[in-house]
């Protein structure tokens, strides 16, 4: 699969062959559903926390005898049934992480790279070189009509380019271990460097995955 290839200007830079193994797959739904689901859970906190009857401020005495009030029996008022008591079976911190196979996580990628193909949604350019200046920069990027941006370098995100890139709102840059499907399918243009797309592949064809 041929794409052509474009400079930060505009310009055209000649073309690139995408391997269909990893670009020209027919994407599938539930593979990027599944992906997707496994980061965010592994990236959720979970730092959530209730207050049992042991940890709330109410004295422990018992609020009345036992027997001949006619009403239920009671111990404190930290009881779950009184209003600001000890909340029974609420959430405690723990992980939200659960495992996905390598291959799944791997196929998600392939697919999320897929389905950018697919939709017309991924720009290849020459390079991700900048001088350091956003103002240079936001203005090429209006230009090419990118507004919700993800760029994907090479092993290495030039230094310059990314300290430019952050402050432009809408515009994400990674180094290719960082790709993953949910950033990639939460912008609306994905743009690679060609050195992005070599290892993209390489990385991709290794069978490497987060």
């Amino acid at each position: 699969m041929k794409l052509d290839v474009i400079k930060l200007d505009g310009g055209s830079a000649g073309s690139v062959d995408l391997g269909e193994d990893i670009f020209g797959l027919e994407p599938r739904a539930d593979i990027l559903h599944r992906v997707v689901r496994w980061q965010r859970n592994k990236a959720q906190a979970g730092t959530h926390k209730v207050k049992t009857r042991s940890e709330t401020s109410y004295s422990s005495k018992k609020i009345y005898r036992q027997k001949g009030t006619g009403g239920a029996r009671h111990g404190d008022r930290n009881a779950p049934i009184f209003r600001k008591g000890g909340i029974y079976k609420g959430p405690t911190p723990r992980s939200h992480a659960h495992d996905l196979p390598k291959k799944v996580r791997l196929l998600g990628l392939k697919h999320a790279l897929s389905a950018k193909v697919k939709a017309g949604e991924l720009v290849v350019i020459e390079s991700a070189d900048s001088d350091g200046k956003t103002k240079v920069l936001a203005k090429q990027v209006r230009d090419l009509g990118w507004k919700r941006a993800l760029v994907i370098d090479g092993a290495q995100v030039n230094e310059a380019f990314a300290r430019a890139a952050a402050n432009i709102d809408g515009l994400d840059v990674l180094p290719s271990m960082g790709a993953n499907v949910y950033d990639i399918l939460r912008r609306d243009t994905l743009v690679l460097t060609k050195a992005g797309v070599e290892a993209l592949e390489a990385r991709l064809g290794k069978g490497e995955v987060a």
